[in-house]
């Protein structure tokens, strides 16, 4: 969709890139380091300073004691973070469990290592946990199940009893959960984010994957992490020195400095920015005739596009993408079996961007 955006000069809100800015902190603290000649490889599991800062990170927002020697690996973001969790933890034919919409990072991961994904489809719009679909989705072959929270694409946030309903599953049938918290910041409406890993009867057996790609529009510098008991953080950790060696030194030093010197108040403008930017693609979708199920974190709005001429969801991206001039990306990229009334927008945009987009989605004719 990228390519067929640019093919025809539109506008692009289908990959989830982020066009805000990057702290003066984290790039100053990156070039200093790297002026200083902290250029070299760094141990498998980062450097101290980031992995100090991450653990008073979870110390201050999760309200987490994590220990910095033997409970977090920094990898090559948080694609790189759960590679290696899946590479340590995961041999061919285990089954995980895997909730839609999802990101298809996570299934092709799976599928690259030789590991069953079993689907649990959660419905719109609230897309709510069904406890009886997890559990009949569970069988000896069950290894794990992954979570997205907040979700891409849905912008599902999970609930306390949601998630302490999943952690009691875990628990009885003895499976990890992969826990992806990497749009952990951009939650709305007063909601709250709450880590799986908080659950301290579970805390041995959730695999926490985030980064600050998002937080910190930082999408190319590829700084992420991975904290869970330290049994499986250093099996985790030779998988990570294996494929990729390190996190590129320096910018861990920058997201460091973003993390020691950045205060709560960032994170707060930050999450009304980007709830300020979601009411305006909505208004934007819905004056355009589509029908956006509002999300309750990310970046992202799924749209119900089944008003749109097309047979399936990438030739409606297409149609809107010729009609108006702004891409998307089709729903069947999030099921394996479904999502053909459905479209993804992201909006993570410029405030200039995002409402010239939604002025063009508000003139579609359908």
């Amino acid at each position: 969709m990228t390519l067929e955006c640019n093919r025809v000069g539109g506008i692009n809100l289908a990959q989830g890139v982020c066009d805000t800015d990057t702290p003066r902190e984290v790039i100053d603290g990156a070039h200093e380091a790297a002026m200083d000649g902290i250029n070299a490889y760094t141990r498998y599991d980062g450097l101290p300073i980031l992995r100090q800062a991450i653990a008073k990170k979870f110390k201050e927002f999760n309200r987490m004691d994590v220990d910095p020697e033997g409970e977090i690996v920094c990898s090559a973001g948080a694609t790189g973070a759960f590679y290696s969790a899946c590479m340590a933890l995961l041999n061919p034919g285990d089954e995980v469990i895997v909730l839609e919409p999802y990101y298809g990072y996570h299934v092709n991961t799976l599928l690259a290592m030789g590991a069953v994904p079993v689907f649990v489809r959660l419905e719109p719009p609230e897309w709510e946990l069904d406890l009886q679909k997890i559990s009949d989705a569970i069988g000896p072959k069950t290894k794990a199940i992954i979570i997205n929270n907040p979700s891409n694409p849905s912008g599902k946030v999970f609930s306390r009893s949601e998630l302490k309903a999943l952690t009691d599953l875990a628990i009885d049938h003895d499976f990890f959960i992969f826990s992806d918290e990497i749009y952990e910041y951009f939650v709305y409406d007063d909601g709250q984010h709450i880590s799986p890993a908080s659950f301290e009867e579970a805390r041995d057996r959730v695999i926490v994957i985030s980064g600050y790609s998002k937080t910190f529009s930082i999408t190319g510098w590829r700084i992420g992490y991975a904290v869970c008991d330290r049994k499986w953080a250093r099996m985790i950790g030779y998988m990570n020195d294996l494929v990729y060696v390190c996190a590129p030194a320096p910018l861990q030093v920058g997201v460091a400095r973003g993390i020691e010197q950045l205060t709560g108040e960032y994170y707060r403008r930050l999450c009304q920015q980007y709830q300020r930017k979601r009411e305006v693609l909505l208004d934007g979708l819905r004056e355009g005739g589509l029908y956006p199920y509002v999300p309750q974190g990310s970046y992202y709005i799924l749209a119900d596009v089944s008003s749109i001429p097309g047979k399936g969801s990438k030739e409606k991206a297409l149609n809107i993408l010729r009609e108006c001039g702004v891409a998307s990306v089709p729903g069947t990229a999030f099921y394996h079996q479904d999502g053909e009334d459905l479209v993804r927008f992201c909006f993570a945009k410029t405030d200039d961007v995002l409402r010239s987009a939604c002025d063009r989605l508000s003139r579609l004719s359908w």
